[in-house]
């Protein structure tokens, strides 16, 4: 159990933003480039009924130039307002803006993160979830003592290769939450081997 974790706490997903909310187009620096996969807020609907939700993003192209911060804030803030149009709660957007090569202590897989929104929202690390398209999340996940779920859209085909160990491997990210809310919250829950659960995506 990590230090930070408090057993007394609720539970939580974090959530990857590119690839696993929106379809990912690169680095967006306008919300009209934002485009909802159509299981976004049903999903999130479902599991915000146990789980804080946050959003956890490594957005490099700013530190590469692609964007800038003002521009990656604002995307980020349209996701935000637009899943709360629908009945979506994101409590907080951690986004780390830096490239690998800068060594920062934000960027996913590293716990920076996690960690902080466990002593700000008192949250249970242990009986929480991540969620994203590429090997970082889930090795994010296993860093904060969470539990990690690979999807298979985004990048996440592309990737798939790369997982190491027992992984949770999920079509999208209705399959996730599908998997998530079938009695899988509870504290040291047993792992499945590599291998998709769900439907694949048609998209």
């Amino acid at each position: 159990m990590n230090p930070t974790s408090d057993v007394g706490g609720v539970p939580a997903v974090f959530l990857d933003r590119d690839g696993t909310l929106i379809e990912d187009r690169g680095s967006l620096r306008s919300p009209a480039q934002v485009v909802f996969y159509e299981e976004t807020v049903p999903s999130l609907r479902r599991l915000q009924k146990g789980f804080r939700l946050f959003i956890v993003t490594n957005q490099s192209g700013v530190g590469k130039g692609e964007l800038t911060l003002e521009e990656a804030r604002w995307v980020n803030a349209h996701v935000v307002e637009r899943l709360r149009e629908h009945g979506v709660d994101i409590l907080a957007v951690y986004c780390c803006p830096h490239q690998r090569s800068d060594h920062c202590a934000c960027i996913k897989p590293l716990p920076h993160f996690l960690l902080q929104a466990a002593r700000d929202y008192r949250l249970d690390l242990g009986r929480s979830f991540v969620i994203g398209d590429h090997p970082h999340d889930v090795e994010l996940a296993r860093n904060a003592g969470a539990t990690g779920i690979y999807l298979l859209t985004g990048h996440g085909r592309k990737h798939q290769t790369e997982l190491s160990g027992n992984v949770i491997v999920t079509a999208n990210i209705q399959a996730a939450a599908d998997w998530i809310l079938t009695g899988t919250g509870a504290v040291g829950i047993p792992l499945l081997s590599t291998k998709e659960v769900g439907r694949s995506n048609p998209m």
